[in-house]
Parts: structure tokens; sequence; C-alpha cells
């Protein structure tokens, strides 16, 4: 037992990179993603309700009639869900600059990545992605607060809903929580840089 409670001592170093290492695939594959039109739908959602990113969008304030009778933010009525393609939806997101943003955002994201990464080497670049790490997740995690989404909806049906809003979470809503444990490794890299930054200052 004491030879591998030392094996894992030892390893720390490798561990750190590995957890680099492994942001970087997150950050890369999920912000490679935004290039494609599934991915650019699936997060307006996230962005037209937030306060710090809802701008980007021309028709985040725009209001629509939905098939209730409701009036519901526009965007609701434009959903495509992930494999389906409606061209009427795909022209709405054009014209709301769904893509432009979403191309921005995974660019952005995959830079993050990349920084993180480079950590390996270069301890102040490394740094740096972590700040950026722990800052998109500081945003990611905010979603819980200001996207309706991201708890389960009461829907109706046979019977009433037994389970709905907080604090129960829509699978949109867990894949937001699972965002601080980003946060948690963002400052272990910024920790473990700005150690080994400082044997050169």
């Amino acid at each position: 037992m004491k030879t591998l409670l030392v094996f894992f001592e030892r390893s720390n170093a490798y561990f750190v990179n590995f957890l680099r290492i492994s942001i970087f695939v997150v950050t890369v594959w999920i912000g490679g993603l935004k290039a494609f039109q599934y991915e650019a739908d699936g997060i307006v959602p996230f962005v037209t309700n937030s306060p710090f990113m809802s701008f980007f969008y021309t028709k985040s304030e725009a209001m629509g009639i939905n098939k209730d009778g409701l009036l519901v933010k526009q965007y609701q009525l434009h959903k495509n869900p992930e494999g389906l393609v409606v061209r009427k939806n795909i022209e709405w997101h054009k014209e709301n600059g769904t893509y432009v943003f979403s191309y921005g955002l995974g660019t952005l994201i995959c830079v993050i990545g990349m920084l993180v990464l480079l950590g390996i080497w270069f301890p102040k670049v490394g740094f740096w992605g972590g700040i950026l790490t722990f800052g998109m997740s500081i945003i990611t995690l905010s979603f819980l607060i200001t996207t309706p989404e991201v708890y389960v909806p009461n829907l109706g049906g046979d019977f009433p809903t037994p389970q709905f809003g907080f604090p129960y979470l829509s699978g949109a809503g867990r894949l937001v929580l699972k965002d601080i444990i980003m946060m948690a490794a963002a400052l272990i890299i910024v920790s473990d840089s700005a150690r080994k930054w400082l044997k050169y200052i």
C-alpha cells in the first residue's frame, strides 16, 4: 500500500499536466463544434438570457406568440432540436447573429484551450489560460441563474408535473453544473503555473 501511495504522491506533476490536456480536449472539441449549425442553435437560450452576452444577438429582446397564445421570447419559436433542420428557423438565426457569434465564441474557447495546454511548457502562458478558464466557468455557471431552460419545465401531461423548476436540473442544467469542476481545475492550473513562474522572477 505504501508503494502505491508513494507512486501517486510522486506523480502529482504528471496529473496536473493530464488536467491541462483534459481541459484542452474539452475546450477544443466543444469550441470546434461551435462552427456547426446545431451547436450554434443550441446555445441560444443561454446567450439570449444572459446579461453578460445577450447584446451579441440582434433579437434577444424580440417577442412572439407561441402555439398556446402566450407572449414569449422569439428564440423559443425558432428552436432547432439537435438533428432537426428547419429552414425558417435557420434564417431567423442568421438574422439574429447566432452563427457569427458562435464562430467567434468557438474560436475564443479553442484559444483558451491552447493556452492551457501550452502551460505544460510555458508557465506564464498556462497561468493566463487558467485564469481565462476560470472566468469562462463563472459565466457558464451564471446560466443557472439566468436561463429558464436549465430547470425542468412544468409541461403537465396525464397528471401534474411532480418535479419542476429549482432544484430539478434539466439536461442543459446538468451540463452547466459540471463547469464547477472546470472552475476548480482552472484554479489548480493557475496555482501550478504561478509556482513555476515564480522560479523565473
